[in-house]
């Protein structure tokens, strides 16, 4: 098995397809090597495609007319992005830029939708997965338009365990100024709620490693049903 018939074999988006469809997959993708802080692709740009990460961090972010940036989500090894030019044919409504050296995977539009007319399956994989996107943009919405900011901390961490399932502790990926700037804050206010959850026993921090000592706590304190102690 080649190596990007591999990595595309354990892309959920691709889950459920026929062997001689992920080797047409990936005849036709193109792996590609991003150093830290390396544009990908910036918002306008044509869409000519999507990408597929393989290893390290992607952040897809919008920046304000002052140049004050807004990450609206991190990236993470075997998640897709940009998919949505796909299909519109317009332009990326978002940037794009690693966070770590990355290496991803690009399908070029044109040859993806040549293949997607001889296999529609693979369009109710892509639907699917533009599905899920939607579904998470809708309750980042309703965490940045409803939640205060120590319920979207709380959350985030739950993701996070959810996501890398260690336990009760993990590492945080990102520094805090990209954490604040995902959740809708700046890095003064989220320093102070991480001393907040510490002094109240809800976690303990050492650098970036997190242990979450009180679980029940934190996910009441994500529903917004609990303050801090």
């Amino acid at each position: 098995m080649n190596r990007i018939l591999e990595i595309i074999s354990n892309v959920p988006l691709f889950k459920g397809l026929s062997r001689d469809q992920l080797i047409a997959l990936s005849n036709m993708a193109v792996e590609k090597h991003f150093i830290k802080g390396e544009t990908i692709f910036l918002e306008g740009n044509k869409g000519r495609g999507f990408f597929i990460i393989h290893s390290g961090l992607v952040k897809i972010y919008k920046t304000s007319m002052e140049g004050k940036e807004k990450i609206l989500e991190v990236i993470k090894p075997y998640e897709i992005f940009a998919p949505v030019p796909v299909f519109s044919g317009n332009t990326y409504p978002a940037s794009a830029e690693t966070m770590k050296p990355a290496n991803v995977i690009f399908f070029s539009r044109d040859d993806f939708l040549g293949l997607v007319s001889r296999h529609p399956e693979i369009a109710l994989n892509m639907l699917a997965a533009v599905s899920d996107r939607l579904r998470q943009f809708t309750v980042q919405i309703e965490n940045l338009s409803l939640k205060e900011i120590p319920s979207r901390l709380s959350a985030y961490f739950l993701d996070v365990l959810n996501e890398k399932r260690t336990g009760d502790s993990f590492t945080l990926d990102i520094t805090k100024g990209q954490l604040a700037s995902l959740l809708g804050t700046i890095p003064e206010t989220l320093s102070r709620i991480f001393a907040k959850m510490r002094e109240t026993g809800i976690i303990e921090q050492d650098g970036n490693n997190i242990t979450i000592l009180d679980r029940d706590f934190l996910e009441d304190l994500a529903k917004g049903e609990k303050l801090f102690k």
